[in-house]
């Protein structure tokens, strides 16, 4: 079948521009000659036939005469086992000047994986920082955010992640990115010798806006792909706020009644779509998420991290450099602490409750209180923990974390101020 070429433009509204067409799909993509080149566009709105487009470089150059050729299919990308150690923009185009890959096309931003191929998350993803392995257990399966504020290392905490995390393949969808960050990410990855596990999606903020919408479906797309081949696949994204961003600048060039903020109105069914992508199969390998949700003005009241908070299995707090305590939860993470180590769960809890008792000291001595002799003690053991735990920069294993934790109250406390039961005293205290 001969795709159509049409060649009167209704309307163009900032990048995007209106034909009258018949039989087009949403979703589906075009083909635009401008006196620029060619550029490509995608359907995001259908009224009657009436055919709005979001052309990917932006409406520049494009006139009222152009000629647009629908191709008949949805936004593809290629995989294969070459994808690995390479790196795309957000049209699937190579950014590290390697070859363009065209070849086993699927398509992107499909449904996800039905319920009855899917199996509970119970397996543990290793990532070598204590704040997750010890107190917020990262499951394979699961979707998770990272809230921060902007100013936050949660790049460099991603990069670490990709480094360490015991995964088959990580992918990384950068929304947005600053140049520096890009090259941040590119550089640490292929310095640490995990850019060959690792493919690459990435929009810079110089990019064309469509561009970063395309970055998370892209990402997952493939992450699907290597799954099916029984990898277990790790996606980082971010920033998700810059991807609602984008959704919000092109809702009001289309003149969208706004929602929350300005945000289109289904918000929510468009995160969700992204994260529900997740999945353990029954026969095959998995897709576990990972996002950084920067949180303007640090308000978790904001529609983006608001609406994030309802679809993902808890989040996880960058503040001041670390991964909070409180606030962070790993929804999953019983699924698979009880199965680690005798004195996981009990010493996670215990070094929690004793480091919420250290916050209310520090509050009692900057009012000036007296300081009794328990406070002393946990003034001490709240900086140890802060220094030897809560660091970002601490790269040790879960069973080296949980000697550390055993350590750390013994120089500290008796081992009957702890709490902890004493079959597990006896078999771990260190004396």
């Amino acid at each position: 079948m001969m795709n159509k070429v049409y060649s009167k433009i209704e309307s163009i509204n900032g990048s995007v521009i209106t034909v009258r067409a018949d039989d087009v799909k949403y979703g589906e993509l075009a083909e635009i000659t401008t006196s620029f080149g060619t550029s490509l566009a995608e359907v995001n709105r259908i009224n009657g036939n009436l055919v709005s487009l979001q052309v990917f470089a932006g409406g520049r150059g494009v006139s009222t005469g152009d000629q647009v050729r629908f191709l008949g299919h949805e936004m593809q990308v290629s995989f294969s086992e070459n994808l690995l150690g390479r790196i795309f923009n957000g049209s699937g185009d190579p950014r590290d000047k390697g070859p363009a890959l065209k070849d086993n096309l699927v398509a992107i931003g499909g449904p996800s994986v039905n319920p009855s191929k899917r199996i509970v998350a119970k397996r543990m993803i290793r990532t070598g920082i204590p704040m997750i392995d010890m107190f917020n257990t990262l499951v394979v399966s699961q979707k998770l955010p990272i809230f921060s504020i902007s100013g936050e290392p949660y790049n460099q905490l991603l990069a670490r992640i990709a480094m360490q995390a015991e995964v088959d393949v990580i992918i990384l969808g950068g929304m947005g990115l600053k140049y520096d960050d890009y090259l941040y990410f590119k550089n640490t990855l292929e310095e640490g010798g995990a850019l060959s596990r690792t493919v690459m999606f990435v929009h810079t903020a110089a990019d064309p806006t469509v561009e970063c919408l395309m970055v998370p479906d892209m990402s997952l797309a493939v992450a699907e792909q290597f799954a099916l081949q029984g990898k277990d696949v790790l996606v980082l994204l971010t920033d998700m706020t810059n991807f609602a961003d984008s959704m919000k600048e092109i809702a009001i060039t289309q003149e969208q009644v706004p929602s929350n903020r300005g945000y289109p109105g289904d918000l929510y069914s468009q995160l969700a779509s992204r994260y529900e992508k997740a999945v353990d199969f029954d026969d095959a390998g998995s897709v576990t998420i990972l996002a950084v949700t920067t949180m303007p003005g640090d308000d978790v009241t904001h529609p983006v991290p608001d609406n994030t908070g309802y679809i993902t299995e808890g989040q996880f707090y960058l503040k001041g450099g670390r991964i909070e305590p409180f606030g962070s939860l790993s929804r999953l993470k019983q699924n698979v602490n009880g199965k680690t180590r005798n004195d996981h769960r009990a010493l996670m809890d215990a070094m929690i409750r004793l480091y919420s008792s250290y916050k209310d000291t520090l509050e009692k001595k900057s009012m000036g209180f007296m300081m009794s002799n328990w406070d002393e003690k946990l003034l001490k053991y709240g900086e140890l923990f802060e220094k030897e735990m809560m660091d970002l920069s601490v790269n040790i294993p879960l069973e080296a974390a949980l000697d550390k934790g055993w350590s750390i109250l013994s120089e500290c406390f008796e081992s009957d101020e702890t709490g902890i039961k004493s079959d597990l005293i006896k078999q771990y205290w260190k004396k």
